[in-house]
């Protein structure tokens, strides 16, 4: 078999580590590779976290989060950028900002909540998200319970979902995504630009081992962007992806595991 000497596209993940490997940065990379890109990393927290919730979170400095962007960025170069986690005002405001000045698709996934209810993002965070971090991204994917963080806006039924999306979008972001994994039946979600509305249908599958779809799912739209992909395309194939993931979610340790990053791997074995 013939060696690929082309370099993939790249894409930068700006997010916490999960140590139990199903979300954060460990989800991303999986999904970065499992997908053709090649995948780098700025953590921004350290958390003690396995299949029963998170026991402890850390975050770093913002001059840690800062190096380890400019180092990339400034030398390798990314074609898109994923965020994550960013636990507090000062690391959204700092994230923001270099965002700002890198030339490449933003995906922001305004994680608030761990998958156990835990707390991800410091409550006087929620307002530098909407005012810094929010108008700098090309994709928002917030869930529905981000939603609410965000915009007061509860959402119980499809019609809910439009109108959690025009708050969203007021907010700066050129698309909006909401997931609405949340609601009773299929799980539906809603890509919207303001004019093109884009509703993504899956089965939803009787499986509990779901720990880190939301950070696989804006990996993989990053992932798309930075193959070329236009945001639909890129929003289409990554609800593909997960929803394979999720169908392919295994247990580990006594609670909630993790979706399979590599099920396409193992289906093909």
């Amino acid at each position: 078999m013939p060696i690929r000497t082309a370099v993939p596209p790249r894409v930068l993940t700006v997010a916490g580590s999960d140590s139990g490997g199903g979300a954060g940065i460990q989800a991303d990379l999986k999904t970065m590779l499992a997908l053709g890109v090649h995948g780098m990393s700025v953590l921004t927290a350290v958390t003690a976290q396995n299949s029963l919730g998170v026991q402890g979170a850390w975050e770093l400095p913002v001059d840690a989060v800062r190096a380890q962007y400019r180092s990339v960025v400034d030398d390798i170069g990314v074609q898109a950028v994923k965020t994550g986690m960013l636990a507090s005002a000062a690391l959204v405001e700092t994230v923001a900002e270099l965002l700002a000045g890198t030339d490449a698709p933003v995906v922001v996934d305004p994680v608030g909540v761990s998958k156990h209810g835990d707390a991800l993002l410091a409550a006087e965070a929620l307002d530098s998200v909407r005012t810094k971090l929010l108008p700098v991204a090309t994709v928002a994917t917030p869930n529905l319970d981000e939603v609410a963080q965000l915009t007061g806006v509860q959402v119980t039924d499809e019609d809910g979902m439009r109108r959690a999306a025009e708050e969203i979008l007021a907010f700066g972001p050129r698309w909006a995504l909401i997931k609405g994994g949340h609601l009773p039946g299929d799980a539906v979600d809603l890509l919207t630009d303001g004019s093109a509305q884009h509703w993504l249908r899956a089965p939803r599958y009787d499986n509990r081992h779901t720990h880190g779809t939301g950070c696989t799912l804006a990996s993989a739209i990053a992932s798309g962007l930075a193959l070329g992909q236009d945001v639909p395309t890129a929003v289409e194939g990554a609800k593909a992806y997960v929803t394979g993931a999720i169908r392919a979610g295994f247990a580990l340790g006594g609670g909630i595991g993790p979706v399979d990053h590599g099920w396409r791997t193992r289906l093909a074995e």
